[in-house]
């Protein structure tokens, strides 16, 4: 029986294991580019469609908040189906609205299209739960860590790639009314592609895929009495401040470049990208330092390093908000991303430990809080009176308030009663 692997190779293609761990962080990767496709073309759809400050507002809350249902609904189907079966059947499903998105002609129909494309978001949790199946528990965390980071990468690719297609659609002589329209079948071929990929290339287990190997979903009683842990709520709050800026920043920087900087299209999109960029490494480095930190200082020095790397993404936040030139400001959104994108790994390199028995149960709330936080954070970019320098700024000061909680609370690690509780695979959003 072949065994989860206990290294990562990362140039290797050789085993079942790498093939999935580079398919699952693309099939994420395509999805995230997918969701995000249509935030550096607002500046030509919200003049297309005659969309209000309002209204847009809504539509970033739409972006993301079919994700918070969507992920809890996906990860049921990763035990009963398989993940395999779930990438490959959410690529499919998810693709239709990507490519059908261009027949919107009015707010309410693109608002839809929005929501019914934000279920995408819920590749995070296949991701995931895939990666945890094919590694040792010894390096787990890690390779969680560079998917999930490598999957977010798609969100600022998707800025810098989206207005390069949608100038190339336009310089073959069509409207920008029209252009963006097009260059939405882009990213739904995409995925298409990799559902492919996916369904050729991959199995659910290192042994073979779940109806190969008989696997049967165990019907386990819920422990809700975790509830009740203060700590898993503090990690709730703090991913809501980390991963839901993210998202919220993947929606609006590339409107706010143009309208507080007076970029076009194209140079908004390109720099909103490089925030997206910064997943390359520095989610990954988030969990390392962390898992670094853990094993000379506990979970006690987990959670101070968690506070401090909120407290730096506030700071820069505020830096951020209160720029008053574009070199200041791509300075200040290089320093929050970094540590904004940290607080994502370290986050995660504190989740599985707090209480190992029902470690999917508490990751799955955490990554709740974040779609969570980028839902509410949007409701701060469409009121009327709160233009996206004040919004950036109360977020700011939000995630400085989080970062004391985290602080103040005592993170301690919860024994786990099994060596088959360590073993739970651990979905992260």
């Amino acid at each position: 029986m072949a065994a989860p692997l206990d290294k990562i190779k990362l140039f290797s293609l050789n085993t079942i294991q790498m093939r999935t761990f580079h398919i699952t962080w693309l099939m994420f990767f395509v999805c995230f580019f997918g969701w995000f496709g249509l935030a550096p073309l607002m500046p030509t759809i919200r003049t297309d469609l005659g969309l209000s400050k309002a209204q847009v507002g809504n539509i970033i809350i739409a972006s993301v908040s079919g994700t918070i249902i969507a992920r809890l609904i996906i990860g049921r189907l990763c035990d009963t189906w398989g993940p395999r079966k779930t990438a490959i059947r959410l690529l499919l499903v998810g693709s239709i609205p990507v490519f059908l998105v261009g027949l919107s002609r009015d707010y309410t129909s693109f608002l839809l299209f929005r929501l019914a494309i934000s279920v995408i978001g819920g590749s995070f949790v296949i991701t995931q739960f895939h990666t945890s199946l094919m590694f040792a528990p010894s390096i787990k965390g890690t390779a969680n860590a560079i998917t999930g980071g490598w999957g977010n990468l798609g969100g600022g690719v998707t800025n810098m790639v989206m207005p390069i297609i949608f100038a190339a659609i336009v310089g073959f002589g069509y409207s920008n009314a029209s252009a963006w329209r097009y260059a939405m079948i882009v990213p739904g071929l995409m995925m298409l592609g990799v559902a492919y990929l996916y369904y050729r290339f991959t199995k659910d287990t290192p042994n073979g895929n779940f109806d190969e190997i008989g696997h049967h979903r165990k019907n386990e009683k819920t422990d809700w009495s975790i509830l009740g842990d203060w700590r898993i709520w503090a990690l709730t709050l703090a991913y809501g401040m980390c991963f839901g800026m993210e998202i919220t920043f993947d929606n609006v920087a590339s409107l706010h470049f143009v309208d507080t900087f007076h970029l076009s299209q194209g140079s908004a999109g390109f720099w909103a990208g490089i925030f997206g960029f910064m997943n390359l490494f520095a989610r990954a480095l988030g969990g390392i330092i962390s898992d670094k930190v853990g094993a000379k200082s506990g979970m006690k020095g987990k959670g101070w390093l968690l506070a401090l790397m909120l407290l730096a993404e506030g700071i820069g936040l505020l830096l951020f908000a209160q720029a008053g030139s574009l070199v200041i400001a791509i300075m200040a959104m290089l320093s929050f991303a970094l540590f904004l994108k940290m607080a994502n790994g370290a986050t995660y390199g504190i989740v599985p430990f707090i209480n190992e028995k029902n470690a999917g149960l508490v990751s799955g709330i955490v990554g709740a809080g974040g779609n969570m936080g980028g839902m509410l954070f949007g409701f701060l970019f469409k009121s009327d009176s709160i233009t996206y320098v004040q919004a950036f700024t109360y977020i700011g000061f939000i995630v400085i308030g989080v970062s004391c909680i985290v602080m103040l609370t005592r993170f301690v690690r919860q024994p786990a009663t099994s060596e088959a509780a360590v073993n739970v695979p651990v979905a992260v959003s």
